[in-house]
């Protein structure tokens, strides 16, 4: 007989999950553990979902759109160009990895311990590299290859602070290396720019 799914359950899985993950961690979170959250057991969790990997992306696929479009709102508000690519790093190396008490950590536990038989997809981080790389280009007027490359860059830069920011004494990005790197993306692009 084929249960029947119910979008009440399916929530509370989510928000336990997500309860969880943000205190605790992926790697310290088991299916048992948001079953026993979500006040339910553990294979009816299993019902909805196939993995622990499957219920993150869930949470988190919809949590980064919603802050890439937010970004992107205050994207078109800025002016200068400038100013926009130090906004787009301080918000990709400073804002992103801290909200949620880290939330954007889980994702870096998951993908390094991810068993590679196909429980993990691509497709988000690829997404996020092209709206990246779309502001970059925006910023920089830099060919679409550069500005994936630079995107490729500051998105293992968006790695690297979400996994330190859990970790004592790492440094955190703040506006002075925003500023920094901006203007170093800056003489990059201006530099294989080929003059007249």
């Amino acid at each position: 007989m084929v249960q029947r799914k119910k979008e009440g359950v399916r929530d509370a899985i989510l928000e336990a999950a997500f309860r969880l993950f943000s205190g605790q961690g992926y790697s310290e979170t088991s299916i048992p553990g948001i079953a026993r959250e979500a006040g339910m057991s553990t294979a009816n969790v299993y019902v909805y979902f196939q993995s622990k990997i499957d219920i993150l992306f869930q949470l988190y696929s919809p949590w980064l759109l919603g802050r890439l479009d937010k970004l992107e709102r205050a994207q078109r508000r800025i002016a200068d160009p400038q100013e926009r690519l130090r906004k787009l790093l301080l918000t990709l190396w400073r804002d992103l990895p801290r909200e949620n008490n880290g939330f954007t950590n889980n994702v870096m536990q998951a993908v390094s311990t991810s068993s590679g038989n196909g429980d993990y997809s691509p497709a988000l981080r690829q997404l996020f590299q092209s709206r990246v790389a779309g502001w970059i280009r925006e910023c920089l007027g830099t060919p679409s290859d550069e500005s994936d490359m630079l995107a490729s860059v500051a998105l293992m830069a968006f790695d690297g602070f979400a996994m330190n920011v859990r970790l004592a004494h790492s440094p955190p990005c703040d506006d002075d290396m925003a500023r920094l790197f901006s203007r170093l993306f800056a003489g990059a692009a201006a530099k294989s720019t080929p003059t007249p």
